[in-house]
């Protein structure tokens, strides 16, 4: 059965985000009234699994092995059959 993967990956709380704050400045610029601007990534893999539960684990394998640094980064799976 093929699933449905998306992931986002972001930093944890507390470490800085050089990019979402260089962001959020220029919208500031901009005129925008804007408080704080974080960055994530997106994945979206479509993924060979024999159940749901099999989809789940694969996707954290994936994000402890490639996708994320625990250290410093958190994430969410959605894992969704695909139709």
């Amino acid at each position: 059965m093929i699933y449905h993967l998306r992931i986002e990956v972001r930093l944890k709380r507390g470490y800085s985000d050089p990019e979402g704050e260089t962001t959020a400045r220029l919208l500031r610029e901009l005129g925008y009234k804007v408080k704080q601007v974080s960055v994530s990534k997106f994945y979206t893999i479509l993924l060979e699994a024999s159940s749901k539960g099999e989809a789940i684990e694969k996707g954290e394998e994936i994000c402890k092995r490639l996708l994320a640094n625990p250290t410093k980064d958190d994430y969410i799976i959605i894992v969704e059959e695909e139709k």
